[in-house]
């Protein structure tokens, strides 16, 4: 990457901020019911992207709640003139439209990827490699999809290389085992899977202290 991007995530479970320990409902942490003021908080800071995850949609429930209060945080973000990158239960190439139409900067793919890479290469013929990312969620080096739920029996490494064939130019790792736990980010399974597939990896899952953060920087990742 040119220059190192931080990208704070604002994870949205029945249209509240919340986050998940290593993607279970059962271990939630509540933040806030105002998203677009948490949107605001990281946009004050000096945030020029947000990450903004559709738990719901993940999960395969209703989630205009969720689609509401993504909403909000557009109306925040263009104050700002900042982007936001959106994922979590895009799995045609309907809704992807359909969610770029609200403003979205890009979207972030996961299930599709495995389970309909057809539709991944159409979406990036109508809307442009640079509107289409993808999210490689992986425990123990295998990829998970359908909100973390299933076990979809690829290697993460050899996922990364098909991505990159089918023209991602950005991917999203998420180490599950150390997402929520703030013990860490996996920043040396990031860098392999940027080498093995020559993409533009933002490293995610386990961020903790700023040593975090330079050690992504350090690894040329964002």
């Amino acid at each position: 990457m040119s220059s190192f991007t931080i990208y704070p995530a604002i994870d949205l479970r029945d249209g509240k901020v919340v986050r998940l320990k290593q993607g279970d409902p059962a271990r939630m942490t509540f933040y806030s019911d105002d998203p677009s003021k948490t949107a605001r908080h990281w946009l004050e800071m000096g945030a020029r992207w947000l990450h903004v995850v559709n738990l719901d949609g993940a999960f395969g429930e209703p989630d205009s709640k969720n689609r509401a209060a993504l909403r909000s945080i557009l109306e925040v973000a263009g104050e700002f003139n900042a982007e936001v990158q959106f994922g979590g239960g895009l799995r045609s190439v309907e809704t992807i439209a359909n969610t770029l139409a609200l403003g979205i900067s890009r979207v972030v793919l996961g299930t599709i990827v495995i389970e309909h890479p057809s539709a991944v290469s159409e979406a990036i013929d109508r809307f442009g490699a640079e509107k289409i990312a993808a999210g490689i969620d992986s425990r123990d080096g295998m990829v998970r999809v359908r909100g973390w739920a299933a076990n979809s029996g690829m290697l993460a490494t050899d996922l990364a290389r098909q991505l990159q064939a089918l023209g991602i130019r950005t991917m999203i790792f998420t180490d599950i085992n150390r997402d929520g736990m703030a013990k860490g980010m996996n920043v040396r399974a990031a860098r392999a899977l940027a080498d093995a597939s020559k993409l533009d990896v933002i490293a995610s899952g386990g961020l903790d202290t700023l040593e975090d953060v330079f050690a992504a920087r350090d690894a040329k990742l964002a």
